[in-house]
């Protein structure tokens, strides 16, 4: 079999036609190594090697742009791989060879990941190291990135979330209140003891108006129903769910 003709297509791989009518879909590496050029005679006991060593510069390519389109864990990049049901050794030579040429680095992942995190998402320090633990990221890696999520950053992002949490729960308040923030800044993976050290600077107390408005609500839909005393005792259950007292004078 010899080549009679080269196409250029994308992603570096060329169409090589021989002179048989069969075409080779090969990437730039392969005709070098094998020096395919015009002209050149391939013999069938060749094309077994040629074609293996085309599929190991494919898995190689495919993991890096998957890198270049989006920064990954050396796990993920192995999920990712794995999905396209590619030969684990030639999945494992492409990520060797990606760590070696810097591409691929579980630490600057980490310290990436940290960032990122930290700036867009109201997520705190355990949470993220959850996720990383996820990414089989080392623990000792982990733990020394980690830092950067210090008291002082995990505590302005605390009182961020008790602010707007306050301000958008206007139907409730007291200890209702103050104990669902609790639980959403703990699922959150910030630091238990902080949380209660910052949580004790707000006031909780029943609010008057917030409780006169609830109770007007509650009396329209709940008088439908009940009356008289029943009534009273629907609303004041109500309102303590909420964290609330009122006592309709």
């Amino acid at each position: 079999m010899k080549i009679v003709k080269y196409k250029k297509g994308a992603r570096g791989i060329y169409k090589v036609e021989l002179d048989d009518g069969k075409s080779l879909a090969l990437y730039e590496d392969v005709i070098l190594k094998y020096n395919l050029l015009l002209k050149k005679e391939i013999l069938e006991k060749d094309l077994d090697e040629i074609y293996n060593y085309n599929l190991e510069c494919d898995v190689y390519y495919v993991a890096l742009n998957n890198i270049k389109a989006r920064f990954k864990s050396i796990y993920d990049l192995e999920e990712v791989l794995k999905k396209k049901e590619y030969p684990e050794e030639l999945i494992e030579k492409a990520i060797v060879k990606l760590i070696n040429q810097g591409y691929l680095n579980d630490r600057c992942f980490a310290k990436s990941y940290i960032n990122n995190q930290m700036i867009t998402t109201n997520k705190g320090p355990y949470k993220i190291e959850r996720e990383l633990l996820e990414k089989k990221i080392d623990i000792n890696i982990i733990k020394e990135e980690i830092v950067v999520f210090d008291n002082e950053c995990q505590s302005i992002k605390i009182n961020k979330i008790i602010n707007r949490c306050i301000k958008n729960n206007r139907s409730r308040g007291g200890v209702v209140l103050k104990q669902k923030i609790f639980n959403d800044l703990k699922l959150l993976g910030y630091d238990i003891s902080l949380i209660n050290k910052i949580i004790m600077n707000y006031s909780f107390e029943n609010d008057e108006f917030i409780a006169k408005k609830e109770y007007d609500k509650l009396f329209k839909r709940l008088s439908r129903k009940y009356s008289g005393s029943e009534l009273k005792n629907k609303i004041r259950e109500k309102l303590f769910q909420k964290g609330l007292q009122y006592e309709e004078e």
